[in-house]
């Protein structure tokens, strides 16, 4: 294997091979003026945030969401457009960071949900895009109107990492449902990446940036070369782009997140929580409280000693190496203390951003043969490698035995003890992950006629991953080192099973591997001290320390033929020619997970995944119709309808059928009327199908704790009466299960998955008034619904969605396992394990109206003013967790605020640029709106919302020359925080973030 750098080298060798060797295929047209090229710094941007103030453009252009060549940018879609000059403006060296602050996007995993432990097993550093809050697996991700290999295995989630910030036109959002037009993965929209294309010269930025605390530094590195030959009829460009986000972590933003130091836990004073309470819910005392260094009461650092077993620690070795009572503070709930020298949640909290580094290459070309064959070629190499560390290992109930050399003098004789501990000493696990991804396009297009296109490609994409995990543990050679004994031979400390092949550890309190020997051989064993913080041996560590290694391959080819036009040479109606696209395609997908082997067989303490191995494929035929009927007419400046329609053929799920009708009539040329409806489908994934059976842990508050029985619907208390009942525990209405620890379970995947099913439709209206010139303001209202949706809950929202239906009789009480008087006689009701998949058992639907409002205005000698607002107004957020079960509304919630706008005003005068950026959306629930109906006291009313979020940005750029531009701003210039007991929400913990940078084009090489 090459190392990076001979690896760019390859890449764009390859490519290049590629481009001068095989067809290209036609690349979507963009309107004039925003893609042809790249404008200099002293030009106007070139962004098409809104369509133009009279609703045409020279030519014909394809816009997102139709195949179909139009004379202008309108569409019956509603499309959200942001421009290159937009994404500069913002500051951003992170397309997802820039595109969760439009509400369409709101709910998108970027690379703080997936750092540290808030990051799932192979998911640090990724970027995915999630829109209206219904899942990245529903949306569709575009790079110029094609689709794009994923980066998570098992899935066709897209990671914007691999895509080049500095060589994107324009960004793309389409809302509603759009599988007629482009397939699958599209139930809730699409956002397609138009990249800048037909590149001369030389185009260069270099932009870094830095908080105002000195840290989480990003930069970003971006050259594109370009060159036209044989006469312009060809032209070649060659994009490099490398970013680097550095790594925060979550101490250094303490004196202000306070996330650990301070959270809402039980209050004390409320009677509720008292053994002998038997009122209602709800008595007006808040049931939680925002309380300062919150502990786990039941472990330590240093390990807690538990001398007489009652699972609650007596000693620990303090750091002078002297036993001391272990200190269990002021009890706020089982588990949880305040004061006291127990493990501080502060501890436990981690890197609230990745460290990330990007490197991609992108290779562009075309040739014109003639106007019938335009021969052309893509090729892409993105690595990005990302790191983060996250929560150590942590054991409970650890039996040792009595003549243990490092037990305490003054404990030996006790017959043993139980330790209880968290492995900080150890390491943080962490994540250090490296994605390639591939891709590469190839084909051709040309016109058959004066009213017909046709577009052939062939397409491949693979994503290589490669996730090394640090800092993990060993089991059979943790629990065989912390067996330790004296050798009677010479007196040294030894493990006994260096002593005794035979000698197998023994943990009745722990699921921990307990078998023989698999990864050491008896000699090997060091001696591993648990009485104390970092006292134990550097032999010692590396010996249990465990570094595995998983392997991924997500692979995509899809070929693609398409004829497009008009009838215009048959007959025209009195709106025109009736437009036309039809086609089809063949799509394969494969993905495969290989797990460490050691890893994959439980033998340390991150779960055991099992080996993923998957693929399936589609062949689909598509059709679609614009139909003018009248154009300037009287009541009918513009009057179309259109249709579109597809047959899908999958080797999984056989086939399926989508479709779409969309209407547009302008009365007049100021006021548009514009609809859709149509019936989308999503094919269930590879993950979603073959995911194989793997371990994982949990933790789970038990709905059925008699604290936690009023945040339910109103069928948990009868259903939790019934079934604790039923397991043999005596006064259900009393039940509290105490434990802190995590609980093992299980997932995979689902054979018997079906498509899921989603009805869409928009209707809106576009304004733009002949004597505002310059104006635009368009409002669309979205409804999507979508039944059988392929869902995979929490364990605890199983063992939720288990007692909160109308009866016991559903598919989730199934897939939770309790003890009962049989299996058990201690703790009687409690959770021992559960099982996650897939299922076609639930219903979600959302709504509401988007707004999207554009000024452009020419003061003269004041200076050009242009006014961006996007706002919308989310009507509903709702999830149905099984057929007839009562309705969860998200709405409200966090990252699901009712009201959300962002704004931008940009002023230019001469050589000078300066732009002014409001990101706000309104006040949401700090718990459920669920948790919140059922029991309104949960918390004091000053702490039941989450405050609004109030983002100020400032961007200045100056124009040196026509040439050399230099640019720079301020992201949340008045420093607004995170609120209490959070980290990101409403804003990241960044705090005030300083960037600046510098632009230059060349006009030829």
């Amino acid at each position: 294997m090459c190392d990076l750098n001979w690896r760019l080298g390859c890449a764009m060798v390859a490519m290049a091979t590629a481009l001068a060797v095989t067809p290209a295929m036609a690349q979507q047209q963009t309107p004039p003026g925003t893609g042809d090229n790249l404008p200099l710094p002293s030009e106007p941007s070139a962004q098409t945030d809104a369509a133009p103030a009279d609703g045409s453009t020279d030519g014909e252009i394809v816009v997102t969401g139709s195949r179909i060549r139009r004379p202008d940018f309108d569409t019956p879609s509603p499309v959200i457009s942001l421009g290159a000059a937009t994404i500069q403006q913002s500051g951003t060296t992170n397309l997802t960071d820039f595109l969760t602050g439009f509400p369409a996007l709101q709910g998108s995993s970027t690379s703080a949900d997936n750092s540290g432990s808030r990051a799932g097993i192979g998911g640090t550093g990724l970027n995915l895009l999630n829109l209206r809050n219904l899942g990245t697996e529903r949306t569709l991700v575009l790079v110029d109107g094609r689709r794009h290999v994923a980066a998570v295995p098992g899935s066709q989630s897209v990671d914007i990492n691999t895509l080049p910030i500095d060589l994107v036109e324009r960004v793309d959002v389409l809302t509603g449902g759009a599988s007629a037009i482009y397939g699958a993965d599209a139930v809730t929209g699409v956002v397609n990446f138009v990249l800048k294309k037909d590149f001369e010269g030389l185009s260069a930025r270099a932009q870094a940036g830095i908080t105002e605390y000195g840290d989480a530094g990003k930069r970003l590195i971006g050259v594109t070369l370009g060159k036209n030959f044989a006469s312009g009829r060809g032209n070649v460009a060659l994009a490099y782009e490398y970013g680097e986000d550095s790594r925060l972590q979550a101490r250094n933003r303490r004196q202000f997140t306070r996330e650990g130091l301070t959270g809402f836990y039980r209050n004390p004073a409320d009677p509720e929580f008292q053994s002998d309470y038997t009122g209602g819910a709800s008595n007006g005392i808040p049931d939680r409280i925002p309380t300062r260094d919150p502990r786990y009461n039941d472990t330590a650092r240093e390990g807690g000693i538990d001398v007489d077993f009652d699972g609650q620690p007596d000693y620990i070795v303090n750091a002078a190496g002297q036993l001391v009572p272990f200190d269990i503070g002021t009890v706020i709930q089982p588990g949880t203390s305040t004061g006291g020298n127990a493990t501080r949640v502060a501890d436990y909290q981690n890197d609230l951003l990745p460290d990330i580094k990007r490197h991609v290459v992108n290779l562009i070309g075309h040739y014109d043969v003639s106007p019938a064959l335009t021969l052309y070629a893509e090729g892409k190499y993105a690595n990005v490698k990302s790191f983060t560390l996250g929560q150590p290992s942590f054991d409970y109930y650890l039996q040792i035995a009595d003549d243990n050399p490092y037990l305490p003098a003054a404990l030996v004789g006790n017959g043993g003890v139980l330790v209880t501990r968290d492995n900080f000493d150890i390491g943080q696990r962490g994540e250090r992950i490296e994605r390639e991804t591939f891709r590469s396009v190839v084909g051709a297009r040309g016109a058959v006629s004066e009213h017909a296109n046709y577009d052939v490609y062939y397409e491949f994409g693979q994503t290589n991953v490669v996730s090394n995990y640090i800092n993990d543990v060993y089991d059979d050679r943790f629990l065989a080192a912390i067996d330790a004994v004296r050798n009677p031979a010479n007196g040294q400390i030894t493990c006994r099973v260096n002593l005794d092949s035979t000698a197998i550890p023994d943990q009745p309190y722990t699921d921990r591997y307990t078998g023989a020997p698999v990864t050491f051989r008896p000699g090997e064993c060091v001696p591993f001290n648990l009485f104390g913080d970092n006292v134990a041996s550097a032999a010692a560590f590396d010996f249990v320390r465990a570094n595995t290694q998983d392997r991924s391959r997500i692979r995509q080819q899809v070929v693609n033929a398409s004829l497009s036009g008009d009838f215009g040479q048959f007959f025209e109606l009195p709106g025109g020619p009736v437009g036309f696209a039809v086609g089809g395609e063949y799509r394969k997908e494969e993905s495969r997970f290989v797990p460490d082997p050691i890893a994959a067989q439980g033998l340390t303490f991150t779960n055991a995944l099992g080996r993923d191995e998957g693929s399936f494929d589609v062949k689909e035929a598509f059709g679609e119709l614009n139909v003018p009927l009248f154009r300037n007419v009287p009541f009918a400046h513009r009057l179309e309808l259109g249709a579109a329609a597809r047959v899908s053929d999958y080797s999984t799920i056989g086939t399926t059928t989508t479709w779409k009708v969309d209407g547009t009539w302008a009365p007049v040329r100021d006021l548009t009327f514009n609809g859709t409806y149509s019936k989308a489908v999503r094919a269930p994934n590879i993950g979603e199908l073959f995911g194989a059976r793997s371990q994982t842990f949990q933790f789970i508050t038990d709905p059925c704790d008699r604290t936690e029985i009023q945040n339910g619907t109103q069928y948990r208390a009868a259903n939790c009466q019934a079934l604790l009942s039923g397991l043999g525990v005596t006064n259900p209405a009393t039940y509290v299960d105490a434990r802190t620890a995590n609980i093992p379970g299980f997932s995979g995947g689902n054979l018997g998955l079906r498509e899921e099913e989603a009805t869409t439709w928009t209707a809106g209206a576009m304004l733009q008034p002949r004597f505002l010139p310059g104006f635009t303001l368009r409002a669309d209202w979205y409804d999507i619904r979508l039944k059988n949706a392929i869902n995979t809950v929490t364990a605890e929202q199983v063992a939720q969605l288990c007692v909160d239906q109308p009866t016991l009789d559903n598919p989730f009480c199934g897939l939770v396992t309790r003890t009962n008087t049989a299996t058990n006689t201690a703790d009687i009701g409690n959770i021992t394990s559960f099982s996650v998949a897939p299922q076609n058992v639930a219903r979600f639907a959302t709504s509401g109206l988007d707004v999207n409002l554009n000024y452009r205005l020419d003061a003269g000698s004041i200076g050009r003013f242009n006014l961006r607002v996007i706002g919308n107004y989310l009507n509903k957020l709702e999830f149905f967790g099984t057929p007839g079960a009562d309705v969860t509304n998200s709405r409200g919630e966090a990252f699901a605020p009712k009201y959300t706008v962002n704004t931008d005003l940009t002023w230019q005068l001469g050589n000078v640029t300066v732009n002014y950026g409001l990101s706000w959306f309104d006040k949401t629930l700090r718990y459920s709106n669920q948790v919140t109906q059922g029991n309104p006291d949960i918390v004091a009313p000053q702490y039941l919302y989450l405050k609004e979020l109030w983002q100020h940005d400032i961007y200045l750029s100056v124009d040196a020359t026509d040439r050399f531009q230099f640019f720079g701003g301020v992201n949340n210039v008045f420093g607004q925080k995170p609120e209490i007991a959070t980290s990101t929400y409403p804003v990241s913990a960044l705090g005030r973030y300083i960037f600046v940078g510098a632009r230059v084009k060349l006009p030829t090489l």
